[in-house]
């Protein structure tokens, strides 16, 4: 299995799909599935029933995942989508970098 170019904490853009040209957090990435959940990014209205945190009930909105396919990281540097690179850095630990600047993405 190859490693993920999206990590949980990374601010991302949404390259397609409903809610492209939109920039979030990764709040979680579901690795045997290829997705993450973004906070704000792709909205979906859900029913529940009531319970202990929602006593009404009713209808609530929420996060549903997006493909990575779908998402690029931001570059630390220029705000905007890249492409991510792996290169060992001098005290031998895998880091990833931006492919526009260099920059590396923490």
């Amino acid at each position: 299995m190859s490693k993920l170019h999206i990590k949980k904490g990374d601010t991302v853009y949404v390259n397609a799909g409903e809610d492209k040209g939109k920039t979030g957090r990764v709040l979680k990435v579901l690795v045997d599935k290829n997705r993450a959940i973004i906070e704000g990014i792709n909205m979906v209205s859900k029913s529940t029933k009531p319970n202990a945190k929602n006593p009404q009930g009713g209808i609530v909105k929420q996060e549903a995942s997006i493909h990575l396919s779908n998402l690029n990281p931001v570059d630390p540097k220029t705000g905007k989508a890249t492409r991510v690179g792996r290169k060992v850095s001098a005290d031998g630990t895998l880091v990833r970098y931006s492919k526009k600047t260099g920059e590396e993405i923490k």
